[in-house]
């Protein structure tokens, strides 16, 4: 069953406008892009999907040079599906599986304008760094999360208590069953998260412990991707810094609390989880438009796990 995101908006108006740039979506795993871009393919006549670690054999459609036109014939005969401009939706899911798939998106623009072209991976941004060129102007990235509370309201069932909300204000404020009520659905959602198939469990059966094992297995999987982070960075030093980040959550973030590694090593390893989506900072400001310590101490930075509840199983 899919649940309503908020990007579903925002996907479908993309969709209608008559200049529509290639969409790359990028976030975490498991945050729920490619089902959002499936659930929007259902808005086209016919809908395209490739996945370029699943299926590398679509690799060699990008290797020869970056003609689009060539590119979407070779698709279309390897998938067994016309790709026809207008009518449908082509999705490439794993992009960073091949470099040159991304450099192709901004053609699309440019050579093939009326095409729907999305693209999604995971650890996409240690694939744009390593680019000679990016599609600026050409590519249009959409950044996707957890999901929110919110959307975790919707999941459930409770468009109405959502609805009550946004409408009450401080001349109207809330009544006090439903305010409760909203609290404690509030508990749960800090405890189940917003991770698509944890949600997915809740609304199925209420069991916390069921929860759980998908957060143990996505945490799992996380940490099984650290290789392909850098070969410079220790595993191990990655594995302690995000656990040390989920302990020191909502807190000063200070590097010596990871272990006994040098403050050097411990940053540039905080630095490649935040660029993989893994960990959100949050600067502490003094109200002025100024980081405290800016220019000196930039472990003043309050650093976030992607996902509430996985702090809880940190």
């Amino acid at each position: 069953m899919y649940y309503k995101r908020l990007i579903d908006k925002y996907l479908s108006e993309w969709t209608s406008r008559s200049v529509h740039k290639p969409i790359l979506l990028r976030g975490a795993r498991q945050v729920g892009k490619s089902t959002a871009v499936r659930h929007l393919g259902e808005q086209f006549e016919s809908y395209v999907e490739i996945n370029l670690e699943r299926e590398p054999q679509y690799k060699t459609a990008f290797l020869p040079d970056l003609n689009v036109h060539r590119i979407i014939s070779e698709i279309s005969a390897l998938a067994q599906k016309r790709i026809e401009p207008g009518r449908t939706l082509l999705f490439i899911d794993e992009i960073q599986e091949c470099p040159e798939a991304i450099m192709s998106l901004r053609f699309f623009k440019e050579d093939m304008p009326s095409l729907h072209v999305m693209a999604a991976g995971s650890l996409l941004e240690f694939a744009l760094t390593e680019l000679p060129t990016f599609g600026v102007g050409r590519i249009h990235s959409v950044f996707m999360y957890p999901m929110t509370f919110d959307e975790f309201l919707l999941a459930n069932g409770e468009s109405l208590l959502l609805e009550a909300r946004n409408a009450a204000s401080p001349s109207a404020p809330l009544p006090v069953a439903l305010h409760e009520k909203l609290i404690a659905l509030l508990r749960t959602y800090i405890l189940v998260g917003g991770m698509p198939e944890c949600v997915a469990q809740w609304v199925a059966t209420h069991d916390y412990l069921a929860c759980q094992e998908i957060q143990d297995d996505i945490l799992v999987s996380y940490e099984d991707d650290f290789p392909k982070y850098r070969k410079r960075v220790d595993t191990t030093l990655l594995r302690h810094t995000l656990r040390s980040a989920a302990e020191q959550a909502t807190r000063k973030f200070v590097y010596a609390q990871v272990g006994d590694y040098k403050t050097a090593e411990v940053k540039r390893a905080l630095d490649l989880l935040i660029l993989a989506g893994l960990l959100i900072p949050v600067t502490h400001t003094s109200a002025n438009g100024l980081p405290l310590g800016s220019g000196a101490d930039t472990s003043y930075r309050k650093i976030i796990p992607l996902d509430c509840a996985l702090t809880l199983r940190l």
